[in-house]
């Protein structure tokens, strides 16, 4: 075991912070078990260099604004999970083309901005793990999100149209429609068939005889590089050892020749299967087609943001992320967050945190792929804790949540590296620094020009009371809730804390009392808080217009309005802390979602919000 010196001075060579102060100012440090267990992981990467080898490329000195926000514009958006919109033609989850009849919305509304939850890549042999933030790539898209029927070679595709045409076809589609939940797996088994069906007439009438559209395939295989070559590699050897040992979770349990993406089984894979590795490309040139078109969709409409789009802030350990870049990860450990009031044992999220020394050793060229891939088709993008941009809570293999400890990251540099791209991309920047938020990361976030995020339900005076939204600064997203957090109904209504009582996500009994006692007291404060804008609620129904007449009245650049709290939904898409005892990521729309939108009383909502944001002053 290291003396304490000399377990401090590894900790500080390293980046380790050992304590921390949590949200009740309580000093917490990781036991020596636990630091012992990160100094591993970290070193195994070998001596993290003191600077990127040579200098980076220049960048600007803060990130890329869109006209409609510069200058004191004010404007506002509504945030959406695209799996769970219905309609008439999808097939049972929300896909690309789906985002036509929302963006329409949108503009007819004065709303400038979409936004959505990750579109990364998910894992097609094991459709149920829905999580967005739990991606195999984040470089890439989400396959079922591809709506069959808009692409090309459905209206000319013999095996397709008889496909989707037999009545057993016809039948599961509209199964999957009816669901309730998602059911991923089923939906999967849909779309793939349908793809393979598309793939094939591609394969015979284009590829084979170097038409256009071939060519416009060829060009994007050589634009995305070898990024997209080891991707679709993974998805065909995930495929393959899977359908043979369904254990196969991940290319960690594959056989050891083939965890080499540059191996030579690997590669010898590749070539002996080429045409399997080229469906899989062909379902991201599908899917950045239809993402390109929702994109100049909302160009032609007028949005002044346009799609909003996120980014995970991480990969899956499992994914070909991580595959393609073993050196880069600490492939055994975990990031998450400490303990705090929403998450009393603190949080785990399961995924390998990258090396801060050999991210800057590949000069943050990982980081920076990830952000162009992401702000590709966006207008904005939201970086999901942003705080990690200066440190990460690390978990030791084996180790508890409240266990871990922060670890930290060359915040400027990787700043820089967002500046770069996001003028680049053309594509505002927001920042998620929603919860405990070291002061250095919102002033660099300001003097970089990423817009910050305010809740209302996090910002409070030395009382405890509620700060005015109107208090809140101009370089700011402003919402009510997020996919995270209790819609405004659950969270009225104390829906989340008897949820999270029921599936033990509290230590104990008492726990649950004092945050329900709480919870009564915040009502009281919110009430109290609108009422002092003028915006006394005498019906429960009523407080959430109230709170986002006081959210759009705020100076900050954007306000977001959730789509469950426009439809009054109580259930929220996520609850942090489960996996399998909640439905994440699976809840659907209300199938008369988009009718129930352009119902009046939502017109006058909408009419009321934007001479909100044209109004109040910045």
């Amino acid at each position: 075991m290291p003396e304490r010196d000399d377990l401090d001075a590894l900790c500080a060579a390293h980046g380790i912070v050992r304590g921390y102060e949590d949200v009740w100012g309580r000093r917490h440090e990781a036991s020596e078990a636990a630091l012992r267990g990160l100094l591993a992981e970290l070193a195994a990467g070998g001596e993290p260099p003191a600077a990127p080898p040579g200098p980076l490329e220049p960048a600007p000195p803060r990130t890329w604004r869109p006209p409609a926000i510069e200058n004191g514009g004010r404007v506002w958006g509504i945030a959406a999970q695209l799996y769970a919109l219905r309609s008439e033609r999808n097939w049972g989850i929300g896909d690309f083309a789906d985002l036509g009849p929302l963006l329409e919305w949108c503009a007819a509304s004065g709303a400038a901005a979409l936004g959505l939850s990750p579109l990364h890549a998910l894992f097609a042999h094991d459709p149920a793990r829905a999580s967005p933030y739990s991606p195999c790539s984040r470089r890439f898209l989400n396959a079922l999100y591809i709506a069959p029927d808009a692409v090309p070679e459905a209206a000319a595709a013999e095996a397709f149209a008889q496909l989707i045409s037999s009545p057993r076809f016809a039948e599961e589609i509209g199964k999957a429609r009816q669901s309730k939940l998602i059911d991923y797996p089923a939906v999967a088994a849909l779309k793939f068939r349908a793809l393979e069906a598309l793939y094939a007439d591609f394969r015979a009438r284009h590829l084979a005889r170097g038409t256009d559209r071939a060519t416009a395939f060829r060009e994007f295989q050589a634009r995305e590089g070898e990024a997209l070559r080891l991707h679709a590699l993974y998805e065909a050897l995930q495929a393959h050892f899977h359908g043979a040992d369904p254990a196969a979770w991940g290319w960690p349990a594959w056989p050891a020749a083939f965890r080499d993406p540059r191996g030579e089984a690997a590669q010898r894979f590749g070539r002996e299967r080429l045409e399997r590795v080229e469906y899989y490309e062909y379902l991201q040139w599908l899917a950045a087609q239809q993402l390109a078109a929702a994109g100049a969709h909302s160009a032609r409409l007028g949005l002044g943001v346009g799609l909003y789009l996120d980014l995970a802030v991480g990969a899956d350990r499992g994914g070909s992320d991580v595959w393609s870049g073993q050196g880069l990860y600490a492939a055994r450990a975990s990031i998450g967050a400490p303990p705090d009031d929403f998450n009393l044992r603190g949080q785990d999220w399961g995924l390998p945190p990258l090396r801060p020394g050999a991210l800057r050793a590949a000069r943050h060229e990982p980081f920076a792929q990830a952000l162009r891939a992401a702000m590709a088709q966006a207008g904005a993008l939201r970086i999901d804790h942003v705080m990690g941009l200066m440190r990460l809570w690390w978990i030791a293999p084996g180790a508890e949540p409240r266990d871990g400890a922060y670890v930290r990251y060359p915040l400027e540099e990787l700043l820089d590296v967002v500046a770069r791209e996001s003028h680049r991309g053309r594509c505002l920047v927001v920042g998620e620094d929603l919860g405990t938020v070291p002061g250095e990361v919102r002033e660099a976030l300001a003097r970089r020009g990423v817009l910050s995020m305010r809740l209302p339900w996090f910002e409070r005076d030395a009382a405890g009371e509620l700060r005015p939204p109107r208090d809140f600064p101009p370089d700011a997203l402003v919402t009510a809730s997020t996919h995270d957090l209790p819609t405004v109904a659950g969270w009225w209504q104390g829906h989340d804390l008897r949820l999270r009582r029921a599936l033990g996500l509290f230590p104990d009994d008492g726990a649950f009392e004092a945050q329900l006692a709480e919870r009564a007291r915040d009502r009281a404060r919110l009430l109290r808080a609108l009422a002092r804008e003028g915006r006394a609620v005498s019906r429960p129904e009523a407080l959430a217009d109230a709170l986002h007449e006081q959210v759009a009245a705020a100076p900050c650049a954007i306000a977001l309005l959730q789509l469950e709290d426009l439809l009054g939904l109580v259930e929220q898409a996520n609850l942090p802390g489960t996996v399998e005892q909640h439905p994440n990521w699976r809840r659907r729309l209300p199938a008369d979602w988009l009718r129930r939108l352009q119902s009046e009383p939502l017109r006058r909502l909408a009419a009321r919000i934007g001479a909100l944001r044209r109004g109040a002053p910045r």
